[in-house]
């Protein structure tokens, strides 16, 4: 993560808002067979900032990394909008082009969730991500039994408790607020709209 304290932030709560709007992260493991990441729906428990942190996903059971994440430590990584600056875009051109971005390190040990664990999450995931689409939701009782169990024995589901989290907002703080304008205006104009919001309200 970016090592200017600037960019960082302990607002736990935001942290857990970037995960339920993206829905899908990364995570990554050692394995005997060396490093391996596997791209994955997430959740965060929302047990509230007193309370023990878990995000649960699910993998594939033939994923490199499925067999031997329980009880292992692993990185689940959450990347939310990012986007090239152009220093086109302020008014002293006599600077270098960077990159603005969203991205939270989640660090903890894994543990395999059993067969209620894992359909609790499937369900939950099923609902809030029909829930964001418009007209009458596809539901899981609409799946076949058969069609259901097969799924179930095709993936496997974890938790993993987060020992130690690492944000990065990456949103143009070291600038004025003339400049942070200006840039919010050219992100938008090239079709990033939620990177310039962020850019503009964020820092604030």
């Amino acid at each position: 993560m970016h090592p200017d304290p600037l960019y960082r932030t302990k607002d736990r709560a935001l942290c857990e808002s970037l995960i339920d709007e993206v829905g899908f992260g990364m995570v990554f493991a050692a394995t005997p067979d060396g490093l391996r990441a596997a791209h994955t729906p997430v959740l965060s428990t929302g047990d509230g900032p007193e309370k023990p942190w878990a995000v649960q996903f699910h993998l594939a059971r033939g994923n490199a990394l499925a067999r031997h994440l329980d009880g292992s430590p692993a990185l689940v990584v959450v990347n939310g909008p990012d986007a090239y600056v152009s220093p086109r875009w302020y008014a002293n051109r006599d600077t270098v082009p960077t990159w603005d971005y969203v991205a939270l390190e989640l660090e903890g040990r894994v543990r395999r969730m059993d067969d209620a664990g894992l359909e609790a999450f499937l369900h939950t995931a099923i609902l809030k991500h029909e829930g964001r689409l418009e007209g009458a939701p596809w539901l899981a009782e609409e799946t076949s039994g058969k069609t259901w169990s097969g799924l179930l024995r095709g993936i496997t589901g974890f938790e993993l408790e987060v020992l130690a989290w690492r944000p990065t907002l990456k949103l143009s703080q070291n600038k004025t607020p003339e400049e942070r304008a200006a840039i919010a205006l050219g992100l938008k104009t090239a079709g990033h709209a939620a990177l310039a919001h962020l850019v503009r309200e964020l820092p604030e």
